[in-house]
């Protein structure tokens, strides 16, 4: 400003206030220049002029160089120890960072040996998290959704067992199919007794129909444990895609040659089951059972027609064929029934029916008819025979032959077939819940469990191969080289924090001692004579600045 001036009222912020005050200085003019007067004698000076003059002497207290370096260091030092906490923390959280990611591209691998080392490392930890996942002790474990083992077991528990019950003994097999069993199994003759051989027949179809859920849970276990090998990201397989890709390779051939015996085994139990029907089992129901049940089940049917044939006799009578039926569906119907099979018969030998396989009112409802007024012999039969004129013949059989009609001897069969038939498929069922879970674990899992190390170990762990599997993209290894470069620096910053950290506190600390600040002041470079002196920041410091520049 031009001399004459008062700048009084400017510095003491009544023009403009301003929030940190106003610092007054004496400028280096072009005299101070041409003089070639030194910094010291400048300051000096500008002392002089702050105390003397008679406007700016009561506010010398902030007007001067000196004093503007202490206001700005004061100001410099409330930034650092504001801002510094934040800018360690951004910056060890991005070294904790830089660490990581080098940790997952790990180090160059060069020697044999380091090469065998790291194989050896990767094969093992990657076996180790196979197993872990199974056994439910994986440390990335999901906690949105079922994985690994519990998969397994759901499979095992809520699907397998869960379709088996529900499964119908008797679906796909009518009281038809039973019928036709039935007779065929008595061939030219009327059978006194329920034939196993129906029987058998059956309930062997039924087994059947086991096998194709069985496989289906050796196919859904199979899938599983090719998810949980995918699933399987060791550090070292996201540095080798080749090594990656190997172990794929030799799972899915493994996996495959572990199902084989499964299988095989699952065959063997349904072909086990069906070629040997145990009828001793202790948990079969029997015959003498069965036919107690049907006895009693067409008694109480029974009971149920004739009520109702009583309660609609007005409106007419049903065929007796349409009241078996009924009483095989466990529908009562009406029609006439005999009432002397209402009574449980009495076996030639003094013993009840209901003890043996024989079916009630069997005697005499197939006998030949009695009472005939005369028995010729066969030879008369045949002589009149040929000289009778034949007036009529035979129409031809149809090439399916039915029943006309089911007697209530037959319907009973047919629900003694059915009774025996539903006991055994329950063993049977029980059996193969047991069993094929069983089966799968051993020659698929557990054995997956045990021998996929020394599998992998015996395929990969070749030195032929090393150069191979372990062969980096180069992709992963110019991040690896930047990675390196950043945590170098990053470092190196949080180093250089560290000692300006240091250095605010020491200021502050001799600031609260009553130090003199301009003790502190950088004497600037002499223009005249070229020297120059040292500033409230060292060097040291500076250059510690400029680092951290260049880091952000």
């Amino acid at each position: 400003m031009d001399r004459g001036t008062n700048a009084c009222n400017f510095l003491l912020g009544r023009v403009v206030p301003l929030k940190l005050g106003y610092i007054g200085v004496v400028n280096r003019s072009q005299e101070d220049i041409n003089k070639s007067r030194s910094i010291q004698e400048a300051l000096a000076y500008e002392k002089r002029f702050f105390l003397d003059h008679p406007v700016y002497n009561g506010v010398s207290d902030r007007c001067g160089i000196p004093q503007l370096a202490k206001k700005l260091n004061q100001i410099l030092e409330e930034h650092i120890r504001r801002d510094l906490p934040c800018l360690k923390a951004e910056l060890n959280s991005r070294t904790r960072a830089a660490m990581k990611e080098l940790q997952i591209y790990g180090e160059i691998v060069e020697s044999k040996a380091e090469q065998r080392a790291i194989l050896l490392d990767i094969l093992r930890g990657y076996s180790d998290d196979f197993s872990a996942m199974i056994d439910g002790k994986s440390q990335d474990m999901s906690t949105k959704e079922l994985c690994g083992g519990a998969r397994i077991h759901y499979f095992f528990q809520s699907m397998f067992v869960k379709h088996l019950e529900e499964m119908d003994p008797c679906e796909c097999l009518t009281d038809e199919d039973i019928a036709y069993a039935l007779k065929n199994s008595s061939g030219l003759r009327n059978v006194l007794f329920v034939p196993e051989v129906p029987f058998e027949v059956l309930v062997r179809r039924q087994i059947a129909r086991l096998s194709d859920p069985c496989h289906q849970c050796l196919r859904v276990v199979y899938d599983e444990l090719i998810k949980i090998s995918q699933a399987c990201e060791s550090t070292g397989l996201k540095r080798f895609p080749s090594l990656r890709r190997h172990i794929n390779e030799v799972i899915q051939k493994f996996l495959d040659a572990a199902a084989k015996p499964a299988e095989a085994m699952i065959k063997n139990l349904i072909e086990m089951e069906m070629d040997y029907i145990n009828s001793s089992h202790p948990s079969f129901i029997g015959g003498n059972k069965a036919v107690e049940l049907a006895v009693q089940q067409m008694r109480s049917s029974k009971e149920r027609v004739d009520i109702e044939r009583v309660l609609t006799s007005e409106k007419g009578q049903i065929p007796r064929t349409a009241a078996v039926i009924s009483i095989l569906n466990g529908v009562p119907n009406q029609g006439n029934c005999p009432q002397s099979n209402n009574e449980r018969p009495v076996l030639p030998d003094g013993s009840s029916s209901t003890r043996t396989w024989v079916i009630s009112s069997i005697f005499g409802s197939r006998a030949s008819s009695i009472g005939s007024p005369a028995i010729q012999s066969p030879g008369e039969t045949l002589h009149e025979v040929k000289h009778m004129s034949s007036t009529t013949q035979l129409t031809e059989p149809p090439s399916i032959l039915r029943p006309l009609e089911m007697s209530e001897n037959e319907a009973t069969e047919i629900i003694v077939t059915k009774l025996l038939v539903q006991s055994y498929f329950d063993i049977v069922r029980k059996n193969i819940q047991d069993l094929v879970p069983k089966a799968i674990m051993h020659f698929l899992v557990n054995h997956t469990k045990r021998n996929l190390h020394n599998t992998l170990i015996q395929i990969l762990y070749g030195e032929n191969l090393f150069e191979e599997l372990l062969q980096e993209q180069d992709e992963v290894v110019a991040r690896r080289k930047h990675t390196q470069e950043m945590l170098h620096v990053l470092r190196q910053a949080v180093k250089t924090l560290d000692e300006v950290g240091s250095d605010v506190e020491s200021l502050h600390r001799t600031t609260n001692s009553g130090a003199d600040a301009s003790t502190r002041l950088t004497s600037f470079p002499d223009i005249t004579n070229g020297r120059s002196s040292s500033s409230s920041l060292s060097s040291s410091s500076k250059h510690r600045a400029r680092k951290l520049r260049n880091v952000e």
